[in-house]
């Protein structure tokens, strides 16, 4: 367990996002690009992940960058004249922004992980970009309703050095068991399942990496997660609210569906 004093506020923290995925249950839509950049409605669901954290105040992002990653640096380069009226001097390339209506004030670390590079890899190598000795931590392909605030008082209680959001969809995701809020057991995507699965938002102790090699094979949730349990410094924070990942083509039409309707239960900018 680690202490708490000089826990940093979360305004202060990042949020390192996994964006380097292959996507393969998505193929036909992610040939040209990563899957974090499909979107619900008009936007990638990446973006509404970083809305979901900036709606508790967490505007320090580091996105880990694999496959087709050039469409996210693309993305993000362009990204607030996207949503601006301005008028280009093609002699020139002289750009005078007229009105622009971006408001998300985000500092984002685009960080090349390697396409082939597991999830515990790539945060591995975002260490070194961290500030702080704590940080958010989630995969760019799932949305949900997650109090952020509540999971870090949870995480700061526990003085774990790892705590991963536990909810209970379909059974073929990451199983954990959880006995007196700490993870007893581990096992990524079993045949069934029944109970908690892994909603993939977390927080982490900088300290939770020590003495894994900076290693492209690593798997978080593999290697890291399951010898975090071991040590049982891997805390479990329970989430019953919306949760929904974009993994299947299904899942990305339920989830255009749901924010079709108005006001997705993930949309938290006026809580």
């Amino acid at each position: 367990m680690s202490s708490k004093k000089d826990r940093p506020d979360m305004q202060e923290m990042e949020a390192v996002i996994l964006c380097g995925g292959l996507g393969t249950r998505l193929r036909e839509e992610t040939q040209t690009r990563p899957k974090p950049m499909l979107e619900i409605g008009t936007r990638p669901i990446l973006w509404h992940i970083m809305r979901i954290y900036a709606s508790f105040g967490v505007r320090n992002f580091i996105l880990c960058l694999g496959y087709r990653g050039d469409v996210i640096r693309d993305y993000f380069l362009h990204y607030r004249l996207r949503s601006a009226n301005f008028t280009l001097s093609l002699g020139t390339g002289q750009i005078d922004v007229e009105k622009d209506i971006a408001d998300d004030d985000w500092n984002v670390t685009l960080l090349e992980t390697g396409s082939e590079t597991g999830t515990g890899g790539r945060i591995l190598q975002a260490l070194e970009k961290v500030r702080n000795s704590t940080f958010f931590a989630t995969y760019g392909d799932g949305v949900s309703s997650i109090d952020l605030t509540a999971l870090y008082g949870h995480h700061n209680a526990t003085r774990a050095l790892g705590t991963v959001t536990s909810v209970h969809p379909p059974a073929r995701f990451g199983e954990i068991q959880v006995e007196n809020g700490l993870v007893k057991a581990f096992s990524e995507k079993p045949q069934t399942a029944s109970g908690s699965i892994n909603g993939g938002f977390f927080v982490f102790e900088k300290e939770a990496f020590k003495g894994f090699p900076r290693d492209p094979s690593v798997s978080l949730e593999n290697d890291i997660l399951p010898q975090l349990s071991e040590r049982a410094v891997l805390a479990a924070y329970q989430h019953d609210g919306f949760w929904q990942c974009m993994d299947t083509p299904r899942e990305m039409l339920l989830l255009n569906e749901i924010w079709s309707r108005g006001k997705a239960p993930w949309q938290m900018d006026d809580k």
